[in-house]
């Protein structure tokens, strides 16, 4: 198999998201999850809003059965929408969510660059996790 299948079996398992749905994902509770490197993101820009999870540590963060999950990742049906720089590796990982049984992950088509082209970048600061996050942070 090559890679060039691989990323293609892995998306014909996905309901891929487009940038201009993000918002209305976000508004039902989906969670945006930055998986670029710390390097990547210091490059390109932050996207502010999105949980970073480096990709090295997904699996472990977002499966509720790991005793090294998020607080956030509390059941398998959480809907994760995975973002990198340009929807590849994405792609990859959510997959390889939905192998967990996180049957709602799904990843970001065109990735940061497709929020930026598209003048979102900012959209993930509306989410309502993320303001439940905010909140709690201000309460302290």
């Amino acid at each position: 198999m090559t890679i060039d299948q691989m990323l293609e079996n892995a998306r014909a398992q996905l309901t891929r998201i487009y940038a201009f749905e993000l918002p209305k994902a976000l508004a039902r509770g989906a969670i945006l999850v930055d998986i670029r490197p710390q390097a990547q993101r210091a490059r390109e820009g932050a996207l502010p809003g999105a949980l970073v999870i480096e990709r090295n540590v997904l699996e472990w963060r977002l499966d509720p059965t790991s005793s090294a999950r998020l607080a956030l990742a509390t059941d398998h049906d959480v809907e994760w929408i995975i973002a990198c720089s340009e929807g590849y590796t994405s792609s990859l990982a959510a997959a390889s969510l939905q192998q967990l049984g996180l049957r709602r992950a799904t990843d970001l088509v065109g990735g940061f660059h497709a929020l930026k082209a598209a003048g979102l970048l900012s959209i993930g600061i509306r989410a309502p996790h993320f303001a439940r996050e905010v909140a709690a942070l201000a309460a302290l």
